[in-house]
């Protein structure tokens, strides 16, 4: 069996955003050479999220608008008015730890012929929630 590792690094600008990252998954699944097994892609950090989903502008607007209602960056520190006790340690991210356990770590993906074998307008996206440094995805292939 194979194994092929890549470290993607990621940089968003603000603090918060969503960067499609399957181009640099594939080119990954084609320098590795495996035909059929299976990949992960995953956020190495605690921050962030891997995800799949639809490229559409819009879609990805609406994900970063929810997740803030969801868990607002401003909430402050008081858990009586809903902030968070992380923020207390001198962090100013609690929120972002929140919309990553939402979105998730990780993606596996088959693949097949040597190819990512997913759905018509599945796409891996990298999603940001405490940003404006490098951060590290981790492409981690095996198979035959």
């Amino acid at each position: 069996m194979k194994s092929h590792r890549h470290v993607l690094t990621v940089h968003v600008p603000d603090r918060t955003g969503i960067v499609n990252i399957t181009g640099e998954v594939e080119e990954a699944v084609h320098e590795s050479r495996v035909q059929e097994g299976l990949c992960l892609v995953n956020s190495m950090h605690i921050t962030s999220s891997v995800f799949i989903n639809d490229e559409e502008a819009g879609l990805k607007q609406d994900y970063l608008r929810w997740l803030e209602k969801l868990a607002p960056y401003n909430a402050g520190t008081d858990p009586a008015l809903g902030g968070y006790l992380h923020n207390r340690t001198g962090e100013d991210n609690g929120d972002a730890h929140h919309k990553r356990q939402v979105m998730g770590r990780e993606v596996v993906v088959a693949i097949t012929k040597g190819r990512l074998d997913v759905g018509t307008w599945e796409q891996i996206f990298y999603g940001e929630f405490d940003g404006r440094r490098d951060k590290r995805v981790l492409i981690k292939i095996i198979g035959e």
